[in-house]
């Protein structure tokens, strides 16, 4: 009996500290127990969603990005390990572009390719060599030269910013609650690719949160000769790709502020701000 109710405490409280998945979760169900699979979804932050609606540019500027690094120097964390896997992405040059290519359903940036220039080059000089060989008249289209650059990079990753916690025990039973936030920092700057001159310039963060809570049970039973011990708990982490996303995205929607105030492009104005 006392084994049957250990058992039960166990079940409850592993059940509890499971996350809940949507209806393919198939834990227990399936013919492999334990299997449980997850439908991809696409990830709409509130920055992206601001970007999405933004106020499309009454001229489209030709803009490109060579490249947009980590330059953190940052590992990920590990208690007694050493690992070389970098705390942030590796990706933010993608990340930089798509939100470009966001910024008002596309109607904001004309992005023109340049961190994969070598394919681009390479595969117009097969158009060309075929267009000749076949005695075509037809010349192929120039690049597109690109008035602003955009640099810059991840330029921090600090972690513990603020960390704390709390906890209670009584009569063998204990309640604990700990957390963490760390801090992404991006450095977004736009330069002219006719003077050299650096006419934007901003910077954004975003705090990563990282929650863990739990309880245990310690006790003896039957005359003190018998220990119970339980243990349950779950943790949280937002991921840091999303958050690194998340201020790349709140970075471009400050440049295109910026730009507009300072008069190289101009917002578009909706149409009820122009009937008034």
């Amino acid at each position: 009996m006392k084994h049957l109710v250990v058992l039960s405490l166990l079940l409850i409280t592993g059940c509890a500290s499971v996350p809940m998945y949507n209806d393919s979760c198939t834990v227990g169900l399936a013919p492999h127990v334990g299997e449980c699979r997850e439908a991809p979804e696409i990830i709409k932050l509130p920055t992206y969603e601001e970007l999405l609606n933004f106020p499309p540019a009454e001229v489209m500027p030709v803009v490109a990005v060579y490249s947009f690094k980590d330059l953190t120097g940052q590992r990920k964390r590990r208690d007694n390990l050493a690992d070389f896997s970098t705390a942030v992405t590796q990706g933010a040059t993608e990340l930089l572009i798509d939100a470009l290519k966001t910024a008002a359903k596309g109607k904001w940036f004309r992005v023109v390719e340049r961190n994969g220039i070598d394919h681009l080059v390479r595969e117009r000089q097969i158009v060309r060599s075929t267009r000749e060989e076949n005695e075509s008249d037809k010349g192929i289209q120039p690049l597109l030269f690109a008035g602003i650059i955009f640099e810059g990079g991840i330029i921090g990753y600090d972690t513990n910013i603020e960390s704390g916690g709390r906890g209670a025990r009584t009569l063998g039973i204990g309640l604990q609650q700990q957390y963490r936030r760390d801090v992404v920092t991006v450095s977004l700057r736009g330069i002219s690719t006719l003077t050299g001159e650096i006419l934007l310039n901003v910077q954004t963060k975003k705090t990563i949160l990282s929650v863990g809570g739990g309880f245990d049970v310690f006790k003896f039973v039957d005359m003190d000769t018998q220990l119970v011990e339980i243990e349950d708990g779950v943790a949280q982490n937002e991921s840091v790709t999303v958050a690194t996303r998340a201020a790349i995205e709140a970075a471009v929607v400050a440049v295109i502020k910026q730009g507009d105030e300072r008069g190289y492009w101009k917002i578009q104005e909706s149409k009820g701000d122009e009937s008034e």
